[in-house]
Formats: C-alpha cells, structure tokens, sequence
C-alpha cells in the first residue's frame, strides 16, 4: 500500500466535504487534470481509504429527533452471547452506532428515538428482547456539538 502524500489528502478532505463533488471539480481543487485525479480516488478505494459514499439524514425530519446513549453489560461473555447481541442489534433500525468497550460495561450504543415515549417501546419491545442483557443505563443527549463521520487525513500527520 503506497503512503498518502499531499495530494492524497487533499483529496480525501476534499471528498469529506463534499462526498458528492464530480471528478472536475475535485481535480480542479486539488491541482490535478481529472484522469489522475479519477485515478487517485479508485486507487483510495480500493486501497481502502475510501470505504464508501453515502447520504447523512436529518434523524429529527425522519421523526427520531432524540439521541439515546445506552451502556449495556452482558450477562456471559462467550462467543455465542457476543455474536448474538451484535447480529440482533445490526438489526435494529433505531441502533445507529454500537461499540464494543473495556470498562464497566460491555457495549455502548447510539440510538435514534421520537422522544421518550419511542424510547420507552425501543427497550421494552426490542432492546430488553435480546437475551443475555444484564443491565443498561441511558442518557439522552441534549446537544450534539461535533459529528464527524470520519477523522480528517490532516490530523494523522
């Protein structure tokens, strides 16, 4: 795999931006004609840099406008406990984000609710559904201050 260089940041903040950019116009801004520049983006993809394209919604017009922060700890941790809970919660269209974590819980869950009567039938009629739960604790986010899908290639040197 060949180490980025500067123009391979650029272009990858450039697509940060602007995932939607055509070819000339990002060639245009990061100093290339469009062919190399076309054929930068592909060898990122398939190198791996680029892992995909997609739209970001807005979860309040969607009528899921609330944020849910979930810890969740397991009651066994065998190989058959973790795969479950994580093949159950893929599934869940509410769950947006699940991390597996050290510390005193298993997992950390980000999840869009409507409020706290769509929280309330999320954990009664899905998440407490999955077996193996021990405990889970909430906290609903107020105010999302930063959102990034992905860290800038500037900030890794």
């Amino acid at each position: 795999m060949k180490p980025l260089d500067r123009i391979d940041r650029k272009i990858l903040m450039a697509l940060l931006e602007d995932s939607r950019i055509s070819n000339s116009q990002l060639a245009e801004r990061v100093g290339l004609s469009p062919s190399p520049c076309w054929q930068r983006v592909r060898r990122l993809e398939s190198e791996g840099y680029i892992t995909g394209y997609t739209a970001i919604l807005d979860q309040s017009l969607l009528g899921a406008g609330e944020t849910v922060i979930i810890e969740v700890t397991l009651d066994r941790h065998d190989d058959e406990t973790l795969e479950n809970f994580g093949r159950v919660l893929a599934d869940l269209p509410e769950v947006l984000e699940v991390y597996l974590t050290t510390g005193a819980y298993d997992y950390l869950l980000k999840v869009a609710v409507s409020g706290t009567a769509g929280y309330e039938e999320f954990l009664r009629k899905k998440l407490y559904k999955v077996p193996g739960i021990r405990q889970s604790r909430s906290s609903f986010t107020l105010k999302c201050l930063k959102r990034a899908h992905s860290v800038p290639p500037t900030a890794l040197g």
